[in-house]
């Protein structure tokens, strides 16, 4: 990708704790900003080539939009974000409320979103999310915004409400919902992705002539990166990244470096 100065980036995420408003904040708005800046530190220090920021101690999360102070509060960490890395960063509001991360990442200089549901709908524990590809590409041109769209294909936590080729979703994600970047996950977070999945999206994109990425979105760890990534043009790492490998521990440097070397 452009964004990157590599062709096979390692993404690694900020996992957010939660926010102010959601059920598990402690209160304490001064600890996010640390937290997020000793996550970042040990990202880019561990040599990841980009982070994602995402609300993820925000459960139960919201099916679409998110209330104003939730926006408020990604921003102002956001922008934090943007003072302590130099490396390229990226926004993603879940559930699926991709207005308020595109927003959020032009306005304090992120160059990319991530999307749960860009095109279609899925059922999930928010129940049924429709994709808004029509409203997310007019946004993006009416802010004037160079923020990639990296749209998920049977984006975890969820279920298809028909079943599709892949050959069918990945034309339609990025042929008519004009995503820059596809992400193949698991079935959830941390689960390791389905070799053949990667395999057909990857050779569907082909066939059709797009020049676009297809990333891992999860389950990479060091010890079967080298391998999908011989597949894949990259990966949104979390979960193998943390102490113990537990998701919502802080950041492991170490752990950085292990699955950063594994695929260098």
């Amino acid at each position: 990708m452009d964004i990157f100065s590599t062709d096979s980036p390692i993404i690694g995420m900020v996992h957010l704790p939660p926010l102010p408003g959601a059920p598990g904040f402690d209160g304490d708005r001064r600890e996010l900003r640390t937290r997020l800046r000793e996550d970042a530190a040990a990202l880019e220090s561990g040599g990841v080539d980009g982070i994602m920021l995402e609300n993820f101690g925000d459960a139960p999360f919201y099916p679409d939009r998110v209330p104003r102070h939730v926006v408020a509060d990604v921003a102002a960490l956001a922008a934090t974000l943007r003072e302590h890395v130099s490396i390229p960063f990226g926004v993603n509001i879940l559930r699926n409320d991709v207005q308020s991360a595109l927003g959020i990442a032009a306005a304090t200089g992120g160059t990319f979103v991530r999307v749960n549901v860009h095109t279609g709908a899925r059922l999930t524990d928010q129940g049924l999310i429709e994709g808004m590809a029509h409203q997310t590409l007019r946004l993006r041109e009416r802010l004037d915004a160079d923020v990639a769209i990296l749209a998920d294909i049977d984006v975890k936590h969820s279920a298809p409400l028909a079943e599709r080729s892949h050959d069918e979703v990945v034309g339609e994600l990025v042929e008519r919902g004009g995503a820059d970047g596809i992400i193949v996950s698991g079935t959830g977070t941390g689960e390791a992705v389905d070799t053949t999945t990667l395999e057909q999206v990857v050779d569907s994109r082909d066939a059709r002539g797009l020049d676009i990425p297809v990333l891992i979105g999860s389950g990479v760890t060091p010890e079967t990166a080298p391998d999908l990534l011989s597949v894949a043009d990259g990966a949104i790492v979390g979960t193998a990244l943390k102490h113990g490998g537990k998701t919502t521990n802080p950041v492991d440097e170490a752990a950085v470096e292990r699955l950063v070397e594994s695929v260098r």
